[in-house]
């Protein structure tokens, strides 16, 4: 059985739409923005790092080919002052002709505070800790103050979860992503262990911890839900066939209308306790009946992690 059906193979080239793109990554500090922007100068896009909003348009107005058909800008809440003409300009932008592909990288806030202590760099908008205030608590403001910042431009975004992602898995996410057709909606399937929290990239979550686990099952608790044995099991319970039958009604009966309110990308995350099985199966089912939908991308969240 195929792990990722619908996911391009890792050296596949990636598909250009017509005309001018932009790829425009943000996100919270410490999420691995630069890491993203790395992986699209490897396969051949212009980038350039903490570009101050308002020169966005100047930039893209630049007429070398090198500067004006692949490009990818980074922002940040350095430039806070700029960010709230950000949005609109992107959607004048895009009536202009240019192809925007906005990411936005985030993570939970005890990971950013982790990653923070490990570089021992300072936030962007940190400011130094008061005497009766410890580091922690002021680096933990200033990563609150920043998602409050960023939130309207995170609401127009692709959000990736860089979480529990290794630099090579969010470099495969970022390719994936833009492998997708620029102009259909992408559905990206996305199962998760809910003891690890709820991906923040998450459009949708449902709930399947009240289906059978297999993980009871001795034989197949060392199996994922990948695996034919744990597959034929969940097959053959009928709770989990109306499971799938009511996320599927309820995909299909919504669909046109993200479509039509400009959504890129939609990530249905699916949850159950360890992550392993349930949501594992689910997702790679519903991805099979999607397949036809156009794209879809899989993401296997614990398991992944440990892959």
């Amino acid at each position: 059985m195929s792990s990722e059906p619908s996911s391009p193979p890792a050296d596949a080239p990636i598909a250009r739409p017509k005309g001018r793109e932009l790829v425009l990554i943000s996100g919270i500090s410490g999420s691995g923005k630069s890491v993203a922007l790395h992986a699209l100068e490897d396969v051949g896009y212009f980038c350039v790092d903490n570009l101050p909003p308002e020169l966005l348009r100047s930039f893209m107005q630049l007429e070398h080919p090198r500067y004006v058909e692949r490009v990818a800008i980074a922002v940040d809440a350095r430039a806070a002052r700029s960010l709230p003409a950000l949005v609109p300009l992107i959607d004048e932008l895009r009536r202009e002709g240019v192809q925007i592909r906005p990411m936005f990288l985030d993570s939970s806030t005890d990971t950013l505070v982790r990653r923070f202590s490990e570089t021992r760099r300072p936030h962007p908008l940190s400011h130094p800790a008061q005497s009766n205030e410890s580091e922690q608590h002021a680096l933990i403001e200033a990563i609150e103050l920043e998602r409050l910042l960023l939130a309207e431009l995170r609401e127009v975004s692709t959000v990736i979860d860089t979480s529990t992602l290794r630099p090579a898995g969010l470099r495969a996410q970022v390719r994936n992503l833009l492998s997708a057709p620029h102009d259909r909606l992408t559905l990206v399937f996305e199962s998760f262990a809910f003891k690890y929290g709820v991906p923040l990239d998450a459009d949708y979550v449902f709930d399947v911890r009240m289906l059978p686990n297999p993980y009871y099952v001795r034989e197949l608790r060392p199996l994922s839900g990948r695996d034919e044995p744990v597959a034929k099991f969940l097959g053959e319970q009928p709770e989990a066939d109306e499971m799938l039958a009511q996320i599927e009604a309820f995909l299909r009966r919504w669909l046109p209308a993200l479509a039509t309110d400009q959504r890129a990308y939609v990530t249905v995350a699916i949850g159950c306790t360890g992550g392993q099985h349930r949501s594992v199966y689910i997702v790679e089912q519903l991805a099979r009946r999607f397949a036809g939908h156009g794209a879809t991308l899989i993401r296997h969240r614990e398991l992944d992690a440990i892959d």
